[in-house]
């Protein structure tokens, strides 16, 4: 038994070194340009081809879909109004009656759910009325608003708006669990109200860029790069490329990580990233100190038995990442790295694949393949994205042994309107796979907007004609945000375990008992 455990922590202990070794450099070369001197070598041109490619299928991206990201930076710096209808078609004669006289058709098919928000990203607030049609019972009146403070709450059954504030939660949580809660823990309203950009601020952006990349940047040594010419077939194209071998000893490997370790361990700040980012991920933040803790001595301790480890680690033919470059993009890449605590139990990661990225068409093949003494793997990812004259063909596909998830899409944009039809399938021998099919049009102005999208599955038991989800927005900018009346506020946090629970019981649930009778009653499902 001891023999087992022993044989699978190196076992594991190989794969995560390789994750955090590839992910360092990946990472170093695509931020590392900063931190270059203004000077022509094979170093520099590596690291310069690995940035100007991710900022070039960025720079794609960002004007494929411009009306979007301007609608959405609208709705971080403006007061901004969205509606949201969902309805849905169903038709599958099969189905029949329910045994009770309902068909489900009928229900489904008169039936509604409408959320309309309002949101102040600047002034951190945002307000949503929810409401819904079910087969002719209508439910009105549920109400949300919420700033970074607070969270209130109104709904059609109390009179009174039942509030929440986020410096009160935590104390509530240690009323009912001691053990188990600190009282400090909070709702984390704030991260509703964080941009992309906030939510992994500039601070750390720069941290990681100044202590870590360049880092790495510094430590790499000129001649481990080597420079030649070659010309390569990319997609059917016979191409002039400058070729760049990146190749470091065991030793050389060895010393880069045994830096980063070593910058890593004793890093407070980066340790703060990490849990900020883990209770950022948890919205709310609802992760016990003690939980936080145990991550700190867990990451220390992770670091150390890397460290540890480093001296038995055999890397025998050490790192070569090859790149093939032309007009200062990549068009072809191979990365290879084996390594294992002997012999007998080398793991070995490649990656191997081609691109060529231009204005109109962005095509990619890459594959990735694992292996070590227990298992192996292998897995594709290839594209072809084609966008000319404001019309796009794409198709992508991810492949996994015999498992095959592919995306194939067509688009036209005119007069800022956008009509798309997407299809995503999945090939999957065991249960047979399907497809799901999501078409409609979206329409950005400079303060408006409107989407109709529309839903559908296709598998082997479910065709497509029988269900179908239709999604309908508006949005637009407004002059000001709704709030809710603070003139009769239940302020939960402020009751005790007791007071809550009385409260619930002898009023809330009553209250709600005899409102869900009256809309039933009323309503045309046949109660």
């Amino acid at each position: 038994m001891e023999g087992t455990t022993n044989e699978t922590q190196k076992k594991g202990f190989s794969k995560g070194l390789i994750a955090l070794i590839v992910g360092i450099i990946v990472l170093a070369g695509g931020t590392a340009l900063a931190f270059m001197l203004i000077k022509d070598s094979p170093k520099n041109a590596y690291f310069l081809a690995e940035k100007n490619t991710w900022d070039y299928m960025m720079e794609q991206v960002e004007e494929r879909y411009q009306p979007e990201f301007d609608w959405y930076e609208k709705t971080q710096t403006d007061k901004t109004a969205s509606s949201l209808e969902l309805t849905a078609e169903y038709n599958d004669p099969a189905a029949g009656s329910m045994g009770y006289g309902m068909d489900p058709a009928t229900i489904i098919n008169n039936s509604s759910i409408k959320l309309d928000s309002q949101s102040d990203m600047e002034n951190k607030h945002i307000f949503t009325g929810i409401s819904a049609n079910i087969a002719g019972m209508e439910i009105n009146d549920l109400e949300v608003f919420v700033t970074d403070e607070k969270i209130m709450v109104g709904v059609p059954f109390l009179e009174e708006v039942l509030q929440l504030n986020d410096q009160d939660f935590g104390p509530l949580l240690h009323q009912v669990d001691p053990a188990a809660f600190t009282g400090e823990e909070t709702l984390g309203l704030d991260t509703m109200f964080e941009s992309a950009g906030e939510i992994f601020p500039e601070e750390y952006k720069t941290h990681l860029e100044d202590e870590y990349f360049k880092l790495v940047y510094d430590e790499l040594p000129d001649d481990a790069f080597t420079s030649s010419d070659e010309t390569v077939e990319v997609n059917g194209e016979s191409i002039n490329s400058e070729k760049i071998d990146l190749h470091l000893t065991e030793q050389q490997f060895k010393d880069i990580l045994s830096t980063v370790l070593d910058k890593m361990q004793n890093d407070d700040k980066l340790k703060e990233i990490i849990k900020e980012q883990m209770v950022a991920q948890q919205f709310g933040g609802i992760y016990m100190e003690d939980e936080l803790e145990t991550f700190t001595e867990d990451f220390e301790a992770g670091i150390s038995e890397a460290k540890d480890g480093l001296e038995e680690l055999q890397i025998p033919d050490g790192l070569t990442s090859t790149l093939w470059i032309a007009d200062k993009k990549i068009v072809q890449r191979e990365f290879v790295l084996e390594m294992g605590a002997n012999a007998e139990e080398l793991a070995k990661v490649s990656i191997t694949g081609t691109q060529l990225l231009t204005d109109e068409k962005q095509f990619f093949d890459y594959d990735f393949a694992f292996s070590d003494a227990y298992e192996e793997g292998t897995m594709n990812i290839a594209g072809d994205l084609n966008w000319k004259d404001n019309e796009a063909t794409d198709s992508i596909s991810l492949s996994v042994e015999d498992i095959v998830l592919s995306y194939e899409g067509t688009e036209t944009l005119a007069d800022g309107t956008r009509e798309f039809n997407r299809v995503f399938t999945l090939e999957e021998p065991t249960s047979g796979g399907g497809s799901l099919h999501w078409t409609g049009d979206s329409t950005y102005e400079a303060d408006k907007m409107n989407a109709a999208h529309q839903i559908s599955l296709d598998t082997p038991d479910f065709s497509q004609d029988m269900f179908t989800l239709n999604m309908n927005t508006e949005g637009q900018t407004i002059d000001s945000v709704e709030t809710l009346s603070e003139d009769n506020v239940k302020d939960l946090g402020s009751m005790s375990t007791t007071e809550l629970q009385e409260y619930f019981e002898n009023e809330v649930a009553p209250s709600f008992q005899q409102w869900l009778f009256g809309i039933m009653a009323g309503g045309g499902m046949g109660f």
